[in-house]
Order: C-alpha cells, then sequence, then structure tokens
C-alpha cells in the first residue's frame, strides 16, 4: 500500500486529488493539509511515503518546503502537483529535491500512474519535461531572464500578470504588502522593466500565464 499525504491550501483540489487516488486499491490517502505549518503536523502522526506537494500555498512557498523536507524528511518521496507551467517549474522542482512533476489538469490517470512510478524510485517526467531535458543536454541552452528570479519573485511576476492587486498577492502569500512591493521592485530590475503592464506584457510572451 502506498501511503499519500496532500498538502494543497484549496480544500476542493485537495478533494478532487483525493477522489482520483481513491479509486487506486494500491494508495491509501493518510492525512491532508492546507500549509507547511500543518504538513509539519500531519507527518508526526499519519505515515507517508509519497507527499503530493502545490508550489501556490500561503506562507513557505513549495521550493521552500521542498528544501526544507530534504533535511526533515529525506525518505519521503515528493510529487509536485501545480497549476504552474511545467517549463517554468518542473525543472526548478526536480533541482529542489522532487521525484516528479505533474499539472493540476494531468488526466486523473496519469496522476495514479505518477504516485506509482514516484514510489518506485524513479522520477516521473511528463513528455513534454523529458523534451526539456534532452533539449538542455544537446544544446547548451541561453537562459531567459526570468529563470533568475526566486520562487516568491516570479510567484508574484505571474500574479500580477495575471491582474491581481499587490494587496491580494499579500493575502494569498500570507505576507505584508510591502514585502510584495520589494519582490515587485526586484522583479522590475532584474527583468529591467518599469511598471506592471511591462510587467505582463514579458510574462504573456514567455508564456508565463
Amino acid at each position: 500500500m502506498i501511503n499519500v499525504v496532500l498538502c494543497d491550501d484549496h480544500a476542493v483540489l485537495r478533494r478532487g486529488i483525493r477522489d482520483t487516488l481513491i479509486e487506486a486499491t494500491d494508495i491509501k490517502v493518510t492525512g491532508e493539509a492546507g500549509g507547511y505549518a500543518e504538513l509539519r503536523e500531519v507527518l508526526r502522526t499519519a505515515p507517508c511515503d509519497v507527499l503530493l506537494l502545490d508550489l501556490n500555498m500561503p506562507g513557505r512557498g513549495g521550493l521552500e518546503v521542498l528544501a526544507t523536507l530534504r533535511e526533515t524528511h529525506s525518505t519521503i518521496k515528493v510529487l509536485v502537483v501545480s497549476m504552474y507551467p511545467e517549463d517554468q517549474y518542473a525543472l526548478r522542482c526536480l533541482k529542489a529535491g522532487a521525484q516528479g512533476y505533474a499539472n493540476k489538469a494531468s488526466d486523473p490517470a496519469e496522476l495514479i500512474n505518477a504516485v506509482r512510478v514516484v514510489m518506485q524510485g524513479r522520477k516521473y517526467l511528463t513528455a513534454e519535461v523529458a523534451q526539456m531535458l534532452a533539449e538542455s543536454l544537446a544544446q547548451p541552452v541561453l537562459e531567459s531572464p526570468h529563470a533568475t528570479l526566486s520562487e516568491r519573485e516570479l510567484q508574484t511576476l505571474i500574479k500580477i500578470a495575471s491582474g491581481r492587486r499587490l494587496a491580494d498577492i499579500a493575502e494569498e502569500l500570507m505576507l505584508s504588502p510591502k514585502t510584495v512591493s520589494v519582490y515587485r521592485s526586484r522583479v522590475l530590475e532584474k527583468l529591467k522593466l518599469s511598471n506592471n503592464a511591462e510587467l505582463t506584457v514579458y510574462a504573456i510572451r514567455n508564456q508565463l500565464v
């Protein structure tokens, strides 16, 4: 039996994933968490072989959680399940210690397959991610300017380009508006842009939204 814990701040999405996984006779959902603080408590008592982790959570982001889990729960295999484009986050997650990356829009049967793959100690890669890895090995790839952004900076860029106000972003990420404003300033500086309109155009051109 594969013991799975879900970590996603959206209860409805957790329910959808749970309903998908319970169709598999060899998978058991042993716990759920809406954020890192809650996840720590769940992992103290719930058996966990595979953690399904969302990236976009309040407080600590998914990449930060990944780094911490490598130190505190190194035996747990992490499958990131996110809405973010694979070409922007999959390789980041794999480098941070995840065993796989799946999009929330994936076919339910494929999500079950992904859990089984990482449980076997293998990396779960979609065809798109595998192609990206192959291309990166075949020839040098010029890094996009946004590849230098931190996780929070990239999240801020995507949310601004999606039409969110700084106050809304601060509430979603459980940060102060001042902190989000600092992230915005860093993004503008690193991308050599001037305002939110230019941020939005950049995000669209680079298929971030």
